[in-house]
């Protein structure tokens, strides 16, 4: 007899914890409306924190012999080879340096100006869509916000037009699909956010090799020739 009662209490609990979860789909799917600006703006995220990457670590490939290379060449005054070599790497440190190299013969003010018209193109190319990732990361959870107030909008109105006693029910499942977009506001834009974050020190390690190749290029252009 004890043992059956253990066992109907298990299978009430059981019932009970049943009904009370909810599936996460579910759950994300009752956000309304909102959720669908959330979405996209997730899949942008990603997207541009992806092609962002792949673009950053492409720029950092340039060989680390590179620059001794191009100053051995154009110390033995191997002009074409060094602009040849500089042309075989497609990362922005190589560009920079054959824009330098094609320059030689200038006065060294010019061949400074033009490296660094070349860096400022290829910084611009590496900062591409960051400022929409910047933008994601404040936007979403101010749309979620949206979603929240619009959602208990929509339950102060459904509990008016109930008659009589409120269901504690009804209130409890309006304001928690209200939350719903809150949550996935503010995740979407802490993920951006920390993505941008992560790719804005990317990016600056990048533009430090770069400028510390190009004062490498330029002290070696002042330097006195035997």
């Amino acid at each position: 007899m004890m043992l059956l009662q253990i066992s109907t209490v298990a299978d009430t609990a059981a019932v009970s914890a049943g009904k009370s979860s909810v599936n996460l789909f579910d759950l994300l799917l009752k956000g309304g409306y909102v959720m669908i600006p959330l979405l996209l703006l997730s899949i942008a995220a990603i997207a541009i924190f992806v092609e962002r990457m792949l673009t950053i670590k492409k720029s950092d490939k340039a060989p680390k012999g590179l620059l001794n290379q191009v100053k051995s060449l154009v110390a033995a005054g191997k002009i074409d080879e060094a602009k040849a070599v500089c042309a075989q790497t497609d990362a922005p440190i190589a560009r920079m340096l054959e824009k330098g190299v094609s320059r030689i013969g200038s006065p060294l003010k010019n061949i400074e100006v033009s490296i660094e018209n070349v860096g400022k193109i290829e910084i611009y190319r590496l900062e591409k869509n960051l400022s929409t990732l910047a933008t994601i990361s404040g936007a979403a959870p101010m749309i979620g916000f949206l979603g929240t107030v619009t959602g208990m909008i929509q339950a102060f109105i459904a509990i008016a037009q109930e008659e009589g006693s409120v269901s504690p029910k009804l209130l409890s499942e309006g304001i928690y699909e209200a939350m719903v977009t809150t949550a996935v506001g503010l995740a979407v834009g802490i993920i951006a956010y920390l993505g941008y974050n992560y790719l804005v020190t990317q990016v600056q390690k990048v533009i430090h090799r770069m400028e510390y190749t190009s004062v490498e290029f330029i002290d070696l252009l002042q330097e006195p020739k035997g």
